[in-house]
């Protein structure tokens, strides 16, 4: 009928939304916000640190330090409650997130054999890897969000994975963080101290399989003269100093290494008791008796700057009492400007100036001079004798320390072994 209105159709209702798991969905979301909150300490954390970084490499201004410290100890908490996550949970997407986790902990390990041929651009190294922490930031938080659009949450909840816990994921997980890696940053770690050993000795000292030794070295100059540079440690086997001890001809004279303290500016005296009794090996000054006219070749402690001083009075305190919150916040506080050059130019420059000078006093009256200082001294006095025509003649090594197991600690070590092969 023309005029009359179309018939009526039935039309199915809308479907219903389906059903979710409420405790899901808030799982979900509870984990999308530690994530975005994660992203966003991270980047924070990288662009402070790449300015600090460029205020210090560039101007040499120090006002981020705290702030700086500050932001990496959240981030360094939060990588590690996210990185055991990623153990229990396949929701956090690993491709995304271990970089993250794994950033500062890894640029550490990374950063090791550079410190040891490049200690001197540190600042540069530094640098280089905050610019690599805001790249990573940046690009991560651009997969995420298909841009830099900075919405929040940075990471939306249907962006993780569906799949709440994982047998096989918490199994490999504990597989790699138990019998992979341990082992591994043990190796790492033992080469990369060989190398720093090597290098920052020069050879007057290396890691063995059997223990630390120490190379001794015979210079001669065409008059006839000798100079016998002998490092030594601290603490070391028993053998080692009464073989280095009967070894000196009665006749030389041995320039003795100890810094003084007549004014007693040290509050506290280092004692090696605790490490002689976890190696099994004894203090220098109980086992070395040297034979000869011993001259004592080195500085007074007042002749260390203020900021010297305080600061070995610091670790004596820690040596003596241990490390707890009070000591802890001390060594937080005690950051003078340039306190690093300040430091080694006292405890090491200035005492191999003072020992080079009474070697130069001593060789028109002696021919032959035995110096048995610290290892870290060696390098440069061995570079200063070479400038008065000295030359290499001789080298023998000694096994200072002896690596052994613990039921063997207490026991007597073997006799040092010794190359002494000439060059």
């Amino acid at each position: 009928m023309i005029g009359a209105p179309p018939p009526w159709v039935a039309t199915p209702p809308p479907p219903l939304p389906p059903k979710t798991d409420g405790k899901s969905l808030s799982a979900g979301q509870a984990l999308a916000f530690l994530l975005s909150l994660f992203i966003g300490l991270f980047l924070a954390d990288a662009v402070v640190s790449f300015v600090d970084d460029s205020l210090i490499l560039f101007f040499d201004v120090h006002i981020l330090s705290m702030i700086r410290g500050i932001l990496a100890l959240f981030v360094m908490l939060m990588a590690i409650v996210i990185y055991g996550l990623m153990g229990l949970t396949p929701m956090i997407p690993k491709r995304l997130f271990l970089p993250l986790t794994l950033f500062i902990p890894m640029a550490g390990v990374v950063a090791v054999p550079f410190l040891i041929y490049f200690h001197s651009r540190i600042h540069q190294g530094a640098w280089g890897l905050s610019f690599c922490q805001v790249i990573l930031g940046l690009s991560i938080l651009y997969g995420l969000q298909g841009g830099f659009k900075f919405r929040w949450p940075l990471v939306a909840a249907n962006q993780l994975n569906v799949r709440r816990f994982s047998w096989r994921n918490l199994t490999v997980f504990l597989l790699l963080n138990v019998l992979v890696l341990p082992p591994a940053l043990v190796v790492y770690f033992v080469l990369c101290a060989g190398l720093a050993v090597d290098h920052f000795s020069e050879g007057f000292v290396a890691l063995r399989r059997d223990g630390l030794t120490v190379q001794a070295r015979k210079y001669v100059r065409d008059d006839g003269k000798t100079i016998q540079l002998l490092p030594m440690t601290h603490v070391g086997e028993p053998d080692f100093y009464r073989r280095l001890s009967q070894s000196f001809p009665t006749n030389s004279i041995i320039l003795m290494e100890g810094v003084t303290d007549n004014r007693h500016l040290l509050t506290n005296k280092i004692t090696y008791k605790r490490m002689t009794k976890s190696l099994g090996v004894t203090e220098q000054q109980q086992e070395f008796k040297p034979r000869g006219e011993l001259v004592h070749a080195d500085v007074d402690v007042e002749q260390f700057a203020t900021n010297t001083i305080g600061f070995l009075n610091l670790i004596m305190l820690i040596h003596s009492k241990g490390l707890d919150a009070e000591t802890l916040l001390k060594v937080m506080q005690f950051s003078p400007p340039h306190f690093e050059e300040e430091l080694f130019d006292d405890l090491l420059r200035k005492r191999n100036r003072r020992v080079v000078e009474e070697i130069h006093a001593r060789l028109p009256e002696s021919e032959n001079i035995i110096v048995p200082w610290g290892a870290a001294h060696m390098p440069e006095i061995a570079k200063e004798i070479q400038k008065f025509g000295f030359r290499v003649d001789q080298t023998q090594e000694f096994v200072a320390i002896r690596f052994r197991a613990p039921r063997d600690q207490n026991k007597s070590a073997g006799k040092g072994a010794d190359s002494g092969k000439p060059k």
